[in-house]
């Protein structure tokens, strides 16, 4: 049973994230074989203060971004 774990900033529509989970669904049958009925798909999202590259949150980033500051 394999299972997929995908973390993600939120902010995405229910839209596209039911064509990421049908496209990772379909990457797993057809890389693995495995059985539709048997793969699992997580999505956590996060905020974007909660999500840092070089030490620098996606929040302050945008907010830096913007000319405002948190």
């Amino acid at each position: 049973m394999p299972i997929i774990e995908v973390n993600m900033l939120e902010g995405r529509s229910a839209h596209d994230k039911e064509r990421l989970i049908e496209a990772l669904t379909d990457a797993a049958i057809t890389s693995i074989g495995a059985p539709r009925e048997s793969i699992r798909i997580i999505l956590r999202e996060m905020a974007p203060s909660h999500f840092a590259v070089g030490g620098q949150s996606f929040a302050a980033k945008a907010a830096a971004k913007a000319g405002t500051s948190d």
